[in-house]
């Protein structure tokens, strides 16, 4: 393969990532939007509880660690695709995806727990404001786990490719940020609601 090849690679694999940061960005003042209304409404709670009534911080401190191992074990994954060791890549991804499942889960009961004791974002702004953050946060989490299996499959069945690898590359920056929003709703959201 000549130089000329590397380098023009190299290059396409840079221009995807700087592309994939930029997203990651415009991601980022979606969140900052969504943490300002939280910020403006959280003392709006109408005849509704406030997150001092309901909110569980031992529940929500293991959820929280699901994810922080998922980020733990999806970094132990970047590290072996630069080792090159394509079943070690998968098994991380795959505890990577086990860990998310899991905080997933986890959210997923507490907001249908809260919805079925009468706690819904129809009481109040600060309930909306906290089922939204929450449920995009949510989301996105499921978008990365739904990119994440495909991930396993394509680096199963090809390897870990250039192209693979720069898409590894991407999911563990989404992957890591979404970890850094958590620590951010839980700190914001949790623990200063529970003060």
């Amino acid at each position: 393969m000549s130089t000329e090849t590397v380098s023009t690679r190299n290059n396409i694999s840079s221009n995807k990532i700087f592309g994939f940061w930029l997203y990651l960005m415009s991601d980022c003042i979606v969140f900052a939007t969504l943490f300002a209304t939280y910020g403006v409404m959280v003392t709006n709670i109408a005849n509704g509880p406030t997150g001092k009534c309901f909110f569980d911080l031992p529940f929500v401190l293991l959820e929280t660690s699901f994810l922080l191992l998922s980020s733990g074990t999806c970094g132990l994954a970047l590290i072996r695709m630069n080792q090159n060791k394509k079943h070690a890549v998968i098994l991380w991804f795959g505890l990577t995806f086990i860990f998310g499942l899991t905080f997933i889960g986890m959210e997923g009961y507490e907001l249908l727990h809260l919805i079925n004791q009468g706690i819904g974002p129809n009481l109040s702004g600060f309930l909306s404001a906290f089922f939204t953050l929450l449920g995009a946060h949510g989301l996105h989490v499921i978008a990365g786990l739904i990119w994440m299996i495909l991930l396993i499959f394509q680096i199963a069945q090809r390897g870990l490719t250039t192209t693979n690898s720069i898409r590894i590359m991407c999911l563990s920056l989404f992957w890591h940020f979404l970890d850094i929003i958590w620590i951010c709703v839980f700190t914001i959201v949790y623990l200063i609601g529970k003060i």
